[in-house]
């Protein structure tokens, strides 16, 4: 009797999550365009003494604030400098606020509820609670005073801006690792004599980094507003330093005399916070596997 042969190629390879994740992300023209804005943001910001047209610090007072020509493509402040030069320039302490201060709140908030949700009971309880009461302090509030009292200093307003962004990460985290530490492979790792500490950080936040990095995406972009909103008020980014926060804010001082000082830094940090939201609702959708038929 002669027993069928498959042909080569007929048995339907098997892909991994995160190759399946990706094909469904690239079906996202809005994610796709998300990733290849902020990919572009990037490689300026980390390119940027290298391309910058003028120096950071060259003034030109005799020219002031003059509106886009050949000579200064996005126009110049009213110190006559170069202001596609401070936008780069204020790009890079942008993203890198933004990148830093979600590490900062990332780090503390997986470690918080992974904790709090591996070992569950009375620690779990207390760990919470806490997280609910510092809900409820006005963290606005708490940055300010930290600026007033410790100076302006930018290390500081990382540490501070991600200090209180933790939150909602510990909540996500908590119920993601309370939902896996049912599984079998945990139970395994249990019954193998693993440490907490190696169960927590070599299988359950593995596994539990779809969610990480869907807030990740979306807690950047708040950071972001944060910085710009404090760089606003006077707070943030101090000179010579520079941000979009803070080109912002001396752009809505003289808008109605130079528009192109609000109009342009408005855009970058707007085309920022759109890529960063398109990627981070595509990443939500491509690795939900419950919500995809493919």
């Amino acid at each position: 009797m002669n027993e069928p042969i498959l042909a080569v190629g007929s048995v339907e390879q098997g892909t991994s999550l995160w190759k399946d994740a990706w094909i469904r992300l690239r079906r996202n023209r809005l994610a796709l365009f998300g990733l290849v804005l902020l990919v572009s943001f990037v490689i300026l910001a980390l390119l940027t003494p290298w391309i910058a047209p003028y120096a950071y610090d060259d003034q030109n007072l005799d020219l002031g604030a003059s509106p886009p020509s050949a000579a200064h493509w996005l126009g110049t402040d009213i110190f006559g400098r170069d202001l596609l030069t401070q936008i780069l320039y204020g790009g890079r302490i942008s993203l890198a606020v933004g990148f830093v201060a979600t590490s900062v709140a990332l780090l503390i908030g997986v470690t918080w509820g992974a904790v709090a949700g591996y070992v569950g009971g009375r620690v779990d309880a207390v760990m919470m609670r806490l997280v609910d009461i510092l809900y409820a302090l006005p963290f606005m509030i708490f940055i300010v005073l930290l600026m007033v009292v410790f100076g302006r200093n930018l290390l500081l307003l990382f540490l501070a801006i991600g200090a209180v962004e933790w939150l909602t990460m510990a909540r996500i985290m908590r119920g993601q690792v309370q939902t896996l530490r049912q599984q079998e492979f945990v139970e395994a790792a249990i019954s193998l004599g693993l440490s907490p500490v190696t169960i927590i950080w070599r299988h359950l936040v593995p596994n539990a980094l779809g969610p990480i990095i869907v807030y990740t995406t979306l807690t950047i972009p708040s950071v972001m507003l944060l910085e710009a909103f404090l760089s606003f008020l006077g707070l943030g980014v101090q000179p010579p330093q520079t941000s979009w926060g803070l080109l912002i804010s001396y752009g809505a001082e003289t808008m109605e005399e130079y528009p192109w000082l609000l109009i342009f830094p408005g855009m970058a940090l707007t085309l920022t916070l759109f890529a960063l939201n398109f990627l981070g609702d595509g990443l939500r959708d491509a690795l939900d596997v419950r919500g995809s038929t493919d």
